[in-house]
């Protein structure tokens, strides 16, 4: 299921207090994808895709909340899984990151990993599409929220590529984000999905902009209560 990718943040919040933040967003060239591809929580974010296997992306989560690093977790759950040559599952925790690429993936198939970041993809249009969605990511800066510096680093592999399933065009895209610092109310637009649409990333950019304007609004309508 085409491209994916997954980031760890080190922060401090407005109290002065260290933080950890941690997403994932993914596109493909189906409908669905964010039911079935993203995970994320406060202990780490992992994409499972290719022939995916939910399972892995559930009990990945499950085994760092249990204080599994992120390449234990990853590994145990590939070294019981029989399908694994077709399987891609990458992710990062606070302290490493994880990248696989099953041998039976279909071309182009592959992963591209750095400090605190993971991109992998398959049946895409080559490698330069996980390049130009890492490159993005590395140059976004952190002005602009995650989630939306996630987006746009889709929205780079896709303009170099992306899948190159033409045939196919009911597509979806996903994006989640999750941190370690206790707030009251969670951005609106930190789990957003676009189920099954044509232009599935300019979908989610929108809905990500729509998201943050309503978010900001109910912070200064509530900001007394």
């Amino acid at each position: 299921m085409t491209f994916s990718i997954c980031v760890h943040e080190a922060y401090t919040d407005s109290d002065g207090t260290d933080q950890h933040r941690f997403g994932v967003a993914v596109t493909t060239r189906l409908p669905g994808v964010g039911a079935l591809c993203p995970f994320a929580s406060e202990h780490g974010a992992i994409a499972t895709q290719a022939l995916t296997n939910v399972e892995l992306g559930r009990a990945g989560t499950s085994y760092l909340a249990d204080g599994l690093a992120i390449n234990d977790a990853l590994q145990a759950l590939l070294n019981a899984d029989d399908g694994r040559t077709q399987r891609q599952l990458h992710g990062v925790d606070a302290d490493g990151t994880f990248a696989f690429t099953g041998d039976d993936c279909h071309d182009w198939a592959g992963h591209r990993t750095g400090a605190d970041f993971t991109v992998a993809g398959n049946l895409l249009t080559g490698e330069s599409v996980v390049d130009a969605v890492a490159t993005s990511y590395e140059k976004s800066g952190r002005d602009d929220p995650l989630a939306k510096r996630l987006i746009d680093a889709l929205g780079a592999g896709h303009a170099e590529g992306g899948d190159k399933r033409d045939d196919l065009t009911v597509q979806s895209a996903a994006v989640v984000v999750a941190t370690t610092e206790d707030r009251e109310m969670d951005p609106y637009y930190n789990d957003l999905r676009v189920d099954a649409t044509e232009t599935p990333l300019r979908d989610l950019r929108e809905t990500f902009a729509l998201a943050r304007e309503g978010y900001e609004a109910a912070i200064e309508k509530y900001a007394d209560a």
